[in-house]
């Protein structure tokens, strides 16, 4: 099935405007949902054997999930959970539904199986995100929500801008996610800094700690944090019993060709791989299992995956990966994994 979308459903779908076509795909899919049958034909085409683990509190049938930014409007995870994911992550999701930043914002770099996108958090908002996942009800894999700071939110109001977010999104959830490192909303990074993240993280978990269910809180981070910025996040990680998330989309071009160094936005597929392994590889050493980790970055197949885990990573995310490769990559991965040892599976080459 692999072969098949990469021969030509892929040929097909490139000669369209990225953005033009997730929108169509997710809107197809949006269709087949609502039809059992097809749900079911798609479980039995994706079926592979559980892989349990259990992260962070949280028992997932297998250690892949989908990255945010696929299902920004959380409107397909009933079909996505069907392709194998052991878990979902929705959004990113703002407070207030915003249109995110002017169109084009989408551009695939073929041969190099790279995206650049600057999106900027375009999303339906908290209510509408919270309405639909209601309306849907329980999707058979843990669910995380990632959300985000509204564009037009200064970074003093930050905090009050992610609780009221959180606040709206933690019923229909398992785990959520802070989203402080997205390089297409202006200034959003600058909330690595050690009394922002603090300003930012005590609100949250006095939430989070007085909530009927406490849920882990996950901060997925920026790929080009330097050494100092990076210790203090891990030691806040560990001293708030955080889990992080390793990476976000790179702003680095120097590895591409002349022609992409100008375009601005977030860098993530296959060009994103090695900045993003070296990055989890220095938050693992940090953290030293104190701590539970969501490699993400440049998996598109199995070796790539088993990198992740042999870096240290507890559970891996994809989403470039199933643009270039298709939508049985969970399984293609899975069945890859199946014949390594497990937990820490080898690198490959090593």
């Amino acid at each position: 099935m692999g072969f098949l979308y990469r021969k030509l459903l892929r040929k097909f779908f490139f000669t369209f405007d990225p953005e033009t076509v997730h929108d169509a795909v997710i809107k197809g899919v949006r269709t087949l949902q609502s039809i059992g049958a097809a749900r079911l034909a798609i479980e039995l085409i994706a079926r592979v054997k559980d892989r349990p683990v259990t992260v962070a509190g949280i028992r997932f049938k297998n250690p892949i999930g989908l990255a945010a930014g696929f299902d920004k409007n959380c409107e397909v995870p009933l079909m996505l959970a069907k392709l194998g994911f052991g878990f979902l992550e929705m959004g990113t999701i703002t407070f207030r539904a915003q249109n995110g930043n002017p169109r084009p914002r989408v551009f695939r770099l073929g041969a190099h199986r790279g995206i650049i996108n600057r999106m900027g958090f375009n999303n339906v908002g908290a209510y509408e995100a919270s309405r639909r996942l209601e309306k849907l009800g329980p999707v058979g894999v843990p669910l995380g929500i990632n959300i985000g700071k509204n564009a037009d939110c200064s970074l003093e109001d930050a905090p009050k801008n992610y609780l009221d977010t959180l606040k709206v999104v933690y019923p229909f959830c398992d785990y959520v996610a802070l989203n402080i490192s997205s390089p297409n909303t202006l200034q959003l990074r600058e909330l690595h800094e050690k009394d922002r993240l603090a300003r930012l993280l005590d609100p949250v978990l006095d939430f989070i700690n007085g909530a009927n269910m406490k849920k882990p809180l996950f901060v997925k981070i920026a790929p080009e944090l330097d050494d100092s910025h990076l210790e203090e996040l891990v030691a806040a990680a560990v001293e708030r019993g955080l889990g992080l998330i390793a990476t976000n989309t790179t702003v680095r071009r120097e590895h591409l060709p002349a022609r992409w160094r100008s375009y601005e936005g977030g860098l993530s597929g296959l060009p994103l791989r090695t900045i993003s392994n070296e990055m989890l590889k220095k938050v693992s050493e940090l953290a030293d299992g104190r701590v539970p980790l969501i490699g993400v970055g440049g998996v598109s197949d199995g070796p790539s995956a088993a990198e992740k885990f042999s870096l240290g990573a507890d559970l891996v995310q994809i989403y470039s990966g199933l643009i270039y490769e298709g939508p049985f990559l969970v399984r293609d991965i899975l069945t890859y994994l199946e014949k390594l040892p497990w937990k820490r599976v080898p690198a490959p080459g090593k």
